[in-house]
Formats: structure tokens, sequence, C-alpha cells
């Protein structure tokens, strides 16, 4: 008798344990229900795993959006939206900003039913220092963030998606695409737009005729890699001017619609003034680091949206309208979409058609190609 509830015991454990390879991993650390949404929105504030381009593991945070509706029969389509510049301190987290969706233009896609990820990255929200325009980093992040969305029951988030990022978040939304296929094999990758994204670090660093603007987005990249990688700021500026850089990294972040205090303004032309003939491309170590977290046109997978203002201050045009030439070249289609605005409308401005050219492609139709008159 002893053998027999020996062998019955033995039976119900091998039914209720899986094996440790057979069980999926976790990302969803938390999702705490948003209490104040746009109308037709339900939204979770999110805690997930990520890990970085080395391999070292972090909770990061984030906003998940999805339909306030019935669940439906099949899983949802999701968009990744990738935010722009919003700082590198971790109080310039866009999940912690009580303007969120009405910056977020990503939210946009919400009322044509898609699950909206929007991630924070690494390092803002949470106390690491934020790896800012660091390609490997950031769309490991992004894809863990669509992983985490699945596990949310509500949200109804399926497998395939499309990444959509604006500025910073273009140069994110495309090192996700670079990244999907070998790092989150899991997940299909369907279409990935970028509006005003910067491509090649140094020249996009280097060649925005608003000289505040890049002296500032140059303080927030100089500040993350030195600390983040150790690198001497010594072939930038001297001490004096390294302490003005990191308070301006430190203390700032990004607000379209409040105006810049004095100490800011005055930190920001002493900037200008110390970097006025430098460029970064020659002064290593960031040099290099600045070419390795660039855009490969070689890499990025179609098919491919860029929508570019050639009134654009901060990201040149010549710039976004070279690199979407050499994706070209590549063999891959390129839809181009010239825009007027300023660079902080740019997603704004190509929102609708954006949206649309993306649900165009989980419909299965054949995407344009503009190369011919990029």
């Amino acid at each position: 008798m002893r053998h027999f509830y020996a062998a019955v015991l033995i039976a119900i454990l091998s039914v209720l344990t899986v094996p440790a390879a057979a069980q999926p991993p976790r990302y969803l650390i938390s999702a705490q229900p948003m209490p104040e949404t746009p109308p037709g929105v339900q939204a979770w504030r999110v805690q997930y795993w990520t890990t970085n381009g080395s391999g070292a593991r972090f909770a990061v945070t984030g906003i998940v959006a999805a339909p306030m509706e019935a669940i439906p029969p099949r899983p949802r389509r999701v968009i990744a939206w990738t935010h722009g510049a919003w700082g590198v301190a971790e109080k310039c987290a866009p999940s912690l900003s009580p303007n969120f969706f009405a910056a977020t233009a990503g939210i946009d896609a919400v009322s044509r039913g898609y699950v909206v990820v929007a991630p924070d990255y690494i390092g803002l929200a949470n106390p690491t220092m934020h790896p800012f325009l660091v390609g490997a980093d950031t769309g490991q992040a992004v894809l863990d963030g669509v992983r985490a969305a699945r596990e949310i029951p509500g949200a109804a988030a399926g497998s395939s998606f499309a990444v959509w990022g604006e500025s910073q978040g273009g140069h994110a939304a495309l090192w996700t695409a670079m990244s999907a296929r070998s790092y989150a094999p899991d997940l299909t990758l369907v279409a990935t737009a970028a509006a005003a994204p910067p491509t090649d670090l140094a020249a996009n660093l280097r060649d925005g005729s608003d000289k505040n603007a890049r002296a500032l987005l140059l303080s927030f990249a100089l500040h993350s890699w030195s600390t983040l990688y150790g690198f001497s700021m010594d072939g930038v500026a001297n001490r004096t001017n390294q302490g003005i850089i990191t308070r301006l990294a430190q203390n700032n972040c990004v607000s379209l619609d409040k105006k810049p205090k004095l100490g800011t303004i005055l930190g920001i032309l002493t900037i200008v003034r110390a970097t006025k003939n430098k460029d970064i491309a020659k002064i290593e170590p960031f040099g290099s680091f600045a070419r390795a977290n660039s855009v490969d046109a070689a890499r990025v997978p179609g098919p491919l949206l860029i929508a570019q203002s050639g009134n654009d201050t901060i990201v040149a045009s010549s710039v976004t309208r070279k690199f979407a030439k050499a994706v070209c070249r590549r063999g891959t289609g390129v839809r181009w979409i010239d825009m007027t605005g300023d660079h902080g409308n740019s997603a704004r401005e190509s929102a609708q058609e954006t949206i649309g050219w993306i649900t165009s492609r989980f419909d299965g139709n054949p995407a344009p190609n503009d190369c011919r008159r990029v």
C-alpha cells in the first residue's frame, strides 16, 4: 500500500510540475491600472525585466495602453511607441509625466484597436544611468516591453508588432528593428516607422542648425556615455565646463511647453561656446562609440517608413535623407514622408499617415516604395 501511495504522489507531481526548461520566461513584474486615461483607453503603469547589450539585467518601466472594450477573440495588434528625448535623469521618464498622454503621438493608435507599448528605456524612472542613444540597450528594452505587455490579460496583446518612434525614439525604433530577429524570435516585426530619426550620431550632434538644442543633446550624450563607460571628457571641455555639462544633464528634462530657467540658458550658452569647433567624430573614444551606435543601413529590415521635415533644426534633413538613400541602395524599400513643421511635431504631424501605413502592413498589403524620390 505504501508503494501505491508513493506511485500516486509521483504521478501527481509529474503533472503539476513543469520542467524548468519548458517554463516560458516571465518579463512582467507589475502592472498597475491608471485611473485617469483618455476616453476609450485603459492603461497600466508597468515594470518589467530587460537586459542591456552586455547581458546585465534591469527592472525598467513604461506604460501599456489598450482599447477599453471587451477582449477580442484574437490577440490585438501591437505598436511599440519609442519616445523622443526627455532627458537622461531618472526623473525625466515619460511614464512619470502628467502630460504623458498629451505628449505621446503613439496613443492615437489605440482608437484604431492597437495595444500601444511605451517603454521608458533603461535608466528613466529607475536608478541607473540612462544609456542615451545606445542602440542595443534601447532596442532590447523595447522588445522586452512588448513581451511584458503580452502578460497583461486585459491588454490582449499579440506577438505581431510594429515599432514607431520620433527623434531619439526614431533611433530606438530602427535599433529595435535591427535587434528583433536575433533578440526576440518569439515576436514578429511587421513594420518600422521613424520620424526625424538620428541615424549618424556624430553628424546629427554636429549638423543640427539649432546650436542651443545641439549643446543640450551633446551634454546628455557626453554625461551618459562618460558615466556608463568611464569615458573622459577632457578632449571635449575643460574641468569647469565638464561640471556644467554634468549639471545640465542631471537637472534638466526636455519640456516643449516650458521656458528653461536662467541657469540652464547660461549653461547651454557656455557649452555652445566651449564646443563650437569640436567634432565629436574626431574625439576618442566618443567618435568610435557614436559610430558603433549609429544605425547601419544594411541591417534595417523593411518595410520601413521615414518621416522628416526639411525645416527640422535639430535632426538635419540632409543626414536623414542620406541614410534613407543608403537603405534604398541595399534593396530595402522606403516610404518617405516630407513634412514642413518643426522637430517637436515630427510624429504628430505624420501620425495619421503613419498609423494608416502600419495598418496596411498588418493587413498584408504591398508596401509603397519612394526610393526614386528620396
